[in-house]
């Protein structure tokens, strides 16, 4: 009896203060197996992400990108957007039995989507978008039931969209942009009209009409053919550019010669080998360099508190205005950062109501990065806007994010130039938390897509050669008549918006993902704060460099980077090195090519891709040399042009 009552009052005991003895439990064995094979997965991480996925731990949780719904729950986010990792995906990621979100967009991934994917029941975002993945969509796609979301836009994707994906009663987003899909667009599982073997035998598919919370969809620039099903008749008719439908309703499709050899040809021409190898050059840096800017923020982080220290010493602290954020956590908050609201006085703010109604609900998203969404939308009585929305949450702002954002916004209005996207206003918002910029917009896309996706006669020689002189105008104006100078984070095709009328307007959506993704670092974050003179000479010499890059694709209508041929620059300078063979440069589809021109356009590129930056002029003798060097008036077309007014007419 004895034995009895002791374990009786153990158990007592263990009721009143909670006190309970398991067994513990480790993390899903399977789970980690599964980390482990996407870990081998990956053969290139420059960044070195993966560095912390160290599996003798047997609890992944705090590894880099992995998010758990609790110590033993499993994995439920894998997120390792923009990481530059390069890689395979491995059918192992279908144990992740409960996986909700999946982002691994703006990487470089090979290969194609494993069917073991399908297994993902809790599966909620699938985003793998900008990278290099081929092949066919599995149709065992249709069994991700929870699905919100799938974007696969820019990838190199072929065959048919499979109908499986009519199963998905919950997805809401759909992007296939920028592939290589063919066949017809399954509306519905009538496919009896369909001419596609594959089809025919998938008559119990639901296909695309049976997604009724399908809010946004975008199709654009494949080689679907046949109509636009009538279901999808209410989505933008941009989401179907660039395809060989016949919908006559839709905008431009593709040539008939071009959707005749859409099989032939190879997918050099995605959109992810347009910045690799340039982007990894000037990302990557000399050790050395790494050590000194590490050097030089540690002192001045000591600077910085040595003198805060001996200013309290000396006298009282003199008041300054301080919003009061919710965490103050690094030494930047231990500053006393002066928000000055006289900053912003002549920028209209908008309030994000005004901005929900003009972009439908946040529904019409143009482009996606780390930190930032970009969204398309118009004002009640005013023009087409792009709205740049920050992402970060309220809880991770600081004072000093929001000096910088005042900041930067401040150095957007600045800017007045026909040739550069304008500011129109910004909102701030606290309840809910916003932090936004609204941007003109320029409805006619973008120059990457007209000059790898578009026809050759919508970028005729005439109407490139204005676009050079607007493009080079408006470098001049950031870089010669502004003080300080300002910069194109990353000046490219995608970062040139086209008008009506085809003249070109900058933009710069990504400088706040650069600005915020530095802000944690501390040697880089103190130059965004000082904006050093050296620092701002290093990025007009990249501007220049990549113009020069730049005129190289408009003129050959080919990437800045291939799978095939390599860099551009590596491929044009034995041509450009010989007068006789600049000939070659010019893409062999393009007609009325002016000679004269085409010398001036290659002399200019051999200042700008000079490998001594001190070396390249500046955008005012660039400028100059272009506009005194091409004749862009109406009478130079009919002086040497074989069919004059065609060509007047397309220019105008």
């Amino acid at each position: 009896m004895s034995s009895v009552s002791s374990k009786l009052l153990l158990l007592l005991l263990a009721l009143k203060y909670g006190v309970f003895f398991v067994p513990s439990q480790s993390f899903p064995n399977n789970e980690v197996s599964a980390l482990e094979a996407f870990k081998r997965a990956i053969f290139e991480d420059p960044w070195r992400k993966l560095s912390d996925w160290d599996s003798s731990d047997g609890h992944p949780c705090k590894w880099s990108g992995v998010v758990c719904s609790g110590p033993q729950n499993g994995v439920i986010t894998l997120n390792l957007s923009s990481s530059s990792l390069k890689g395979f995906l491995p059918m192992e990621l279908g144990l992740l039995n409960s996986l909700q979100e999946i982002i691994l967009d703006n990487n470089l991934l090979l290969g194609s989507i494993p069917k073991e994917i399908g297994k993902l029941k809790s599966l909620r975002v699938l985003d793998l978008s900008m990278n290099r993945l081929s092949g066919s969509i599995p149709p065992e796609i249709g069994n991700l039931t929870s699905i919100t979301k799938i974007d696969l836009h820019s990838n190199g994707f072929s065959g048919t969209i499979p109908p499986e994906i009519g199963n998905l009663a919950y997805l809401a987003e759909l992007r296939f942009d920028r592939n290589r899909f063919n066949g017809p667009i399954p509306g519905s599982n009538d496919l009896s009209s369909s001419s596609s073997p594959k089809f025919a035998s998938q008559r119990h598919a639901t296909g695309l009409c049976q997604l009724s919370q399908l809010k946004t969809a975008d199709f654009s620039f494949n080689y679907f053919v046949g109509k636009i099903p009538t279901c999808l008749k209410n989505l933008p008719r941009s989401s179907f550019q660039g395809n060989c439908l016949r919908d006559k309703s839709s905008v431009f499709q593709r040539s008939t010669e071009k959707c005749d050899s859409a099989s032939e040809e190879g997918t050099e021409d995605m959109y992810w080998h347009s910045n690799e190898e340039y982007n990894h050059q000037r990302q990557r840096q000399p050790e050395w360099l790494l050590i000194l800017e590490i050097v030089t923020g540690a002192l001045m982080v000591v600077f910085f508190i040595s003198a805060s220290a001996t200013a309290v010493k000396i006298c009282k602290p003199k008041s300054a205005f301080i919003i009061p954020w919710k965490r103050s956590t690094n030494w930047k908050d231990q500053l006393e950062i002066s928000i000055d609201g006289e900053m912003l006085k002549n920028v209209e703010r908008i309030s994000r109501l005004d901005l929900e109604v003009a972009c439908e609900d946040f529904s019409n998203i143009i482009g996606s990065y780390q930190d930032t969404i970009v969204y398309k939308g118009t004002m009640k009585g005013g023009p087409e806007i792009a709205v740049v929305s920050l992402c970060i949450p309220e809880g991770n702002w600081t004072r000093y994010l929001e000096f910088l954002f005042q900041n930067k916004v401040a150095d957007f209005a600045r800017l007045n130039h026909e040739n550069i996207a304008k500011l129109l206003g910004y909102c701030k918002d606290d309840d809910p938390f916003t932090r936004m910029l609204v941007f003109e917009y320029a409805s006619n896309g973008t120059l990457y897509e007209y000059l790898h996706y578009g026809e050759e006669c919508q970028l005729s020689w005439f109407r490139r050669m204005k676009i050079v002189i607007g493009i080079a105008r408006g470098l001049r104006y950031l870089h010669t008549e502004l003080d300080p100078p300002f910069t194109i984070s990353d000046l490219k095709s995608t970062t040139v918006y086209l008008t009506d009328d085809f003249s070109p307007k900058l933009v710069d959506f990504e400088r706040w993902k650069m600005v915020f993704s530095k802000s944690g670092k501390t040697s880089t974050s103190f130059y965004s704060f000082v904006d050093s003179v050296e620092q701002q000479q290093l990025d007009v010499q990249g501007n220049t460099f990549a113009f020069g890059v730049l005129l190289l694709e408009i003129i050959s209508g080919r990437p800045p980077y291939c799978k095939d041929r390599g860099s551009l620059v590596n491929w044009a300078i034995e041509y450009l090195q010989l007068p006789e063979e600049i000939d070659k440069l010019v893409d062999p589809e393009l007609k009325n090519v002016m000679h004269d021109d085409l010398a001036v356009i290659c002399s200019v590129v051999n200042l700008c891709i000079d490998p001594d930056p001190t070396k390249r002029p500046s955008m005012q003798i660039i400028c100059s040399a272009l506009e005194n060097g091409i004749d862009t008036s109406p009478a130079s077309i009919l002086k040497d042009s074989s069919l004059p007014w065609a060509e007047l007419a397309l220019s105008t």
